[in-house]
C-alpha cells in the first residue's frame, strides 16, 4: 500500500508539473544577475528565470529492425522469422548556444534517431536536425526547423575559468520531469572518468544528474554555459552526487568545426609519450609524479622543429599544468593546427619553455586498409597501417608505426582475442611492421601464434 501511495505522488507530481507554463519575457531575460554572495542568501530564483528558457528538452524516436517469429495452432509446423519493425522512443536534454536555434547536446541522445522533436521550456514544439555529431567527444550540434525568430541562448564561459568549489547549477530534465533545477559546486576540474568518451577529460559536480539529464546546461552563477551534463558515476543509476560534464571549451570547439562542416581535429605534437610514475618522478628529480616523459621526437615533426627532446618532461602547455595524457588530449583538442603554443619541459632538472608550432596529424604511412579473410585467427578483422592520423581519429594518446585492427566482425573468430586497437605486432614470432607484411604472413600459412599490444602491454596467443 505504501508503495502505491509513494507511486501516486509522484504520478500527481508529474502531472502537475508538465502542466505548469514555463513562459519567458524580454523582461525577464533583462533581469539583472546577482552580484555577491548577498545576493544569493535568499534564492537562486533570478538566475533560474534567466538561464532556463535555453534548456530544452529532446524527443526522440528510432526504427529499429528485430525479428518476429509468426505462431501458429498446428504443432510441428516450421515458421520461419519474419523481419519487422519497432519504434523506439528516448528523451534528454539540450541546450540553445546560438539565436537561430543552434543546440548542443551529447551525441548519445539523439544516436541513430529518425525523428528528433525539442520542446522549449515555454511547451513551445519544434522538428529539430541533426546538424553533425562527433561521437569521440560524445556531442551533437541540433538546429530547430521551420522558424525564423530569435530563440532564447547562453553565452559560453571559458571553463579554466572555474574553480573547484565554485557554485554551480545543473538544469535539464530527468526522468521527463521538464526543467528541473539542481545545485551544488564544482568537485573538479579536471577529472578522468575512462570509457565515457575521448576526450576523458571533465568538470566534476555533485548537483544531482540523473537519466534524462544528458546534453543539459551545467551554469555557472553568471548565467553562462560551463559544460555539458553528459555522465553520472552510479552503481544504481541514480545521482550519488558524482556527475560529469564536458567542459565549455570543447563544446565551444565543436560550436565553431560543426557548423563549417567540419570536425574536432586534434593536433600533434610529433613525439610519443609516457606517464610519470613515482618511481620515475624521484629518477627524474621531480617534486612529485606528473607530466609525461617524452620517450621519442619524430624526426621532422612538430617537437623536432620546435626543440622538443627525448626524456623532457611535459607539465604544461600554455599556462594549464599537465598532469597526465587525458590532460594533454585535452589541452590539444581545444587549439588548432598552425597555432604556436608555448610547452613547459623540465630538462635536467630545469623548467624550460619551447614554442611549438602545431600540425595536423600526417597519414604517413598510407592507411592499406584491409579485411581479413579465410581459415586463419585473424578472420573477421579489418586492419590498417598505424599513423598520426588513424591514432587521432582512434582516440590514442600517442602512436607507433605497425598495424592496427580499426573493426570486429559481430561473431568473427578474431573476436574472441583482439578488439579494436590492437596492435598486431607479429605472426609465429616474426615481426610485422605494416598490411602487406601481415597478409604475407597470414598466407603463409599455417598460423601457430599471433602477437598483440594493447594498452603498454604484449601478448601472445597460441594456436594449435
Amino acid at each position: 500500500m505504501m508503495q502505491r501511495a509513494m507511486r501516486r505522488v509522484v504520478l500527481a507530481a508529474a502531472v502537475l508539473g508538465s502542466g505548469a507554463a514555463l513562459a519567458y519575457s524580454p523582461a525577464i531575460l533583462a533581469q539583472p544577475l546577482p552580484s555577491s554572495r548577498a545576493d544569493l542568501a535568499y534564492s537562486y530564483a533570478p538566475l533560474v528565470k534567466r538561464v532556463s528558457p535555453a534548456v530544452v528538452n529532446i524527443y526522440t524516436t528510432t526504427t529499429a529492425r528485430v525479428q518476429r517469429r509468426l505462431t501458429f495452432p498446428f504443432p510441428g509446423m516450421p515458421v520461419p522469422p519474419q523481419a519487422g519493425e519497432r519504434l523506439q522512443n528516448s528523451l534528454g536534454s539540450g541546450v540553445l548556444v546560438k539565436a537561430d536555434g543552434l543546440i548542443v547536446t551529447n551525441a548519445h541522445v539523439v544516436r541513430g534517431a529518425d525523428e528528433i522533436r525539442v520542446v522549449l521550456a515555454d511547451r513551445r514544439e519544434f522538428e529539430a536536425k541533426l546538424v553533425t555529431q562527433d561521437e569521440r567527444f560524445d556531442l551533437a550540434l541540433l538546429r530547430i526547423e521551420g522558424d525564423s525568430e530569435k530563440f532564447p541562448y547562453l553565452e559560453l564561459r571559458d571553463s579554466d575559468s572555474i574553480e573547484v568549489g565554485d557554485m554551480v547549477l545543473a538544469i535539464g530534465n530527468p526522468f521527463g520531469l521538464n526543467q528541473t533545477v539542481t545545485s551544488g559546486i564544482v568537485s573538479a576540474v579536471a577529472r578522468s572518468a575512462g570509457g565515457v568518451n575521448d576526450s576523458n577529460f571533465f568538470l566534476q559536480t555533485d548537483a544531482a544528474i540523473n537519466p534524462g539529464n544528458s546534453g543539459g546546461a551545467l551554469v555557472s552563477l553568471d548565467g553562462r554555459l560551463i559544460g555539458i551534463n553528459t555522465a553520472i558515476y552510479s552503481q544504481t543509476g541514480g545521482s550519488v552526487g558524482i556527475g560529469f560534464a564536458t567542459p565549455s571549451n570543447i563544446v565551444e570547439r565543436m560550436i565553431a568545426t560543426g557548423t563549417q562542416g567540419g570536425r574536432i581535429v586534434r593536433p600533434w605534437l610529433g613525439v610519443s609519450m609516457q606517464r610519470v610514475t613515482p618511481d620515475l618522478a624521484a629518477g627524474f628529480g621531480l617534486s612529485r609524479p606528473a607530466g609525461l616523459i617524452i620517450k621519442e621526437v619524430f624526426s621532422n615533426g612538430p617537437g623536432a622543429e620546435g626543440g622538443l627532446k627525448r626524456n623532457d618532461v611535459i607539465i604544461g602547455i600554455r599556462e594549464q599544468v599537465i598532469d597526465d595524457e587525458a590532460g594533454l588530449r585535452f589541452r590539444l583538442s581545444t587549439l588548432n593546427a598552425g597555432v604556436t603554443v608555448p610547452v613547459k619541459v623540465v630538462r635536467a632538472g630545469k623548467e624550460v619553455v619551447v614554442n611549438v608550432k602545431l600540425a595536423s596529424p600526417p597519414e604517413d604511412p598510407v592507411r592499406d586498409k584491409a579485411l581479413l579473410e579465410g581459415r586463419q585467427p585473424l578472420s573477421g578483422a579489418t586492419v590498417v597501417n598505424m599513423s598520426p592520423a588513424v591514432a587521432e581519429e582512434m582516440g590514442l594518446a600517442e602512436w607507433r608505426p605497425g598495424v592496427v585492427i580499426t573493426e570486429v566482425k559481430p561473431g568473427a573468430y578474431a573476436g574472441r582475442f583482439v578488439r579494436q586497437g590492437d596492435m598486431i605486432l607479429g605472426i609465429n614470432g616474426q615481426d610485422v611492421k605494416n598490411v602487406a607484411e601481415l597478409k604475407k604472413r597470414l598466407e603463409a600459412g599455417p598460423v601457430g601464434s599471433v602477437s598483440i599490444g594493447r594498452d603498454g602491454m604484449v601478448s601472445t596467443v597460441q594456436f594449435r
